[in-house]
């Protein structure tokens, strides 16, 4: 089984953790990604709505859009992701 190794910046411990919650915490942070830019996409609509029906749709899908952000997040936070180190990894994963 491998081992993927954290430092945690807030105290000075080290954590060992598995390939599993590693690929765990990859797919929320991953989440987070694809619901801030969900979010970014429902804003951009909502700026170039006219007409009320277009208007309320796009209110409509903002708001879902920052609820699913924000329920995204609270579960990175749960995990104490590091969005910094995660880019890290993803960069180093799309490298090879």
């Amino acid at each position: 089984m491998k081992i993927w190794w954290k430092q945690s910046k807030k105290r000075e411990e080290e954590t060992y953790i598995t390939i599993e919650d590693q690929e765990r915490m990859w797919h929320v942070f991953m989440d987070v990604r694809r619901s801030q830019m969900e979010w970014e996409r429902a804003h951009l609509l909502f700026q170039e709505a006219t007409g009320q029906d277009q208007i309320d749709y796009a209110i409509y899908m903002l708001e879902a859009a920052e609820r699913k952000y924000q329920m995204n997040l609270k579960q990175a936070k749960q995990l104490n992701l590091d969005g910094a180190q995660m880019q890290y990894i993803e960069q180093k994963r799309e490298n090879g």
